[in-house]
């Protein structure tokens, strides 16, 4: 496989996967952090590497690196690997995406945006999730009448803070996630619940409904459930874990244990919450968005501003929201024809969101 992302947490896991069924890493893809991606070299022993800097390839203990976006397009396009498990973070992933699509290769995806900002452009025939909440989706679907789909939320950092708390929360109380450890963005995707807005958005294109909502489970045990017509629900349960979605999306069939099953007893009781637009402001165009999926474009790019300005302290938490649905309000009516649209669109977005 052609590994995007690999230092990432779902990339690490990817690694842990492909050592278990003994699966080939021919090309490894990685950002700054160096000391992991050479841990990652000595255990899958890779044809080429690429990394984010230039001046990071000293330190890479591999004689084949490259670097940049143009170097992770050409390491796709000439690696013999048929499948591309695409991890990277951000809008950075969508041309990844299409050109393992242009180069016939199946994607085992956990870029988001992927499907965010071009769903429509996008051949979901080609495409695996690796998202547990879509995973969870794809597990459940049967061949009875589907009435909606559902999907869980963990309720992210704030979830139990006070809402005037939330005007003055730092990036540390933002990172500190109740439940696992993630990257910074997508843990504060988490916790304003955009991270939500996104699996929504995927789940529109990938099962092609909108009959499309998420609750809070507080535990994190129940990822998705669908709710057919005849008034029944079933539920996706089992102990958070990447390694199960991946190699299923790698591998296709598992006959044996990735995880081990949740001990209902243990657990004892199970919390379920609204998501409440008080504490989550982004909600409130929930539906707006399931229903004109070409906004995903302007929701990720204004997104991915909000969230680097908090991060680097330029703005308070909730105007990460504020930034968002402005930016909604202003290019509520763009509808791209075309990829060189998405990408024409995202840049005009994000000049307006620095503004």
């Amino acid at each position: 496989m052609i590994l995007l992302g690999s230092t990432g947490s779902i990339g690490c896991n990817t690694i842990e996967v492909a050592k278990k069924f003994g699966l080939n890493v021919e090309v490894l893809v990685a950002g700054n952090n160096i000391a992991r991606l050479n841990e990652q070299i000595k255990e899958v022993n890779p044809k080429k590497v690429v990394i984010a800097n230039k001046e990071d390839i000293s330190k890479v203990n591999h004689p084949n690196v490259s670097f940049g976006q143009e170097a992770i397009l050409e390491a796709i396009e000439t690696s013999h690997s048929q499948t591309v498990v695409n991890a990277l973070v951000g809008f950075l992933g969508l041309k990844p995406t299409l050109k393992a699509m242009e180069c016939g290769k199946k994607i085992a995806l956990a870029n988001k945006e992927s499907l965010v900002v071009a769903g429509q452009f996008i051949d979901q025939s080609r495409l695996i999730p690796i998202d547990s909440e879509h995973f969870g989706l794809w597990y459940l679907l049967q061949d009875k009448p589907m009435e909606s789909m559902t999907i869980t939320a963990s309720g992210g950092s704030f979830r139990d803070y006070p809402l005037e708390r939330l005007k003055t929360v730092t990036v540390k109380e933002a990172l500190n996630h109740p439940n696992w450890s993630m990257g910074n963005k997508i843990t504060i995707d988490s916790a304003t619940m955009t991270n939500k807005l996104f699996e929504l958005l995927e789940a529109k294109w990938l099962f092609n409904t909108t009959k499309l909502d998420a609750i809070i489970e507080t535990k994190s045990l129940i990822h998705a459930m669908i709710n057919f017509k005849d008034g029944s629900t079933t539920a996706h349960i089992a102990n958070a874990s990447m390694q199960l979605p991946i190699a299923y999306a790698i591998t296709k069939k598992i006959t044996e244990a990735i995880l081990k099953p949740v001990d209902l007893v243990k657990v004892g009781s199970l919390e379920f919450r609204a998501i409440d637009v008080q504490r989550y402001p982004i909600w409130q165009v929930k539906d707006f968005i399931v229903q004109n999926p070409q906004l995903g474009v302007v929701l990720n790019a204004a997104n991915e501003v909000g969230v680097a300005k908090f991060l680097n302290n330029e703005i308070p938490f909730l105007n990460i929201a504020n930034i968002s649905l402005r930016a909604l309000e202003k290019f509520d009516t763009v509808h791209a024809t075309s990829l060189d649209d998405i990408f024409a669109i995202d840049k005009e977005v994000r000049i307006f969101c620095e503004s």
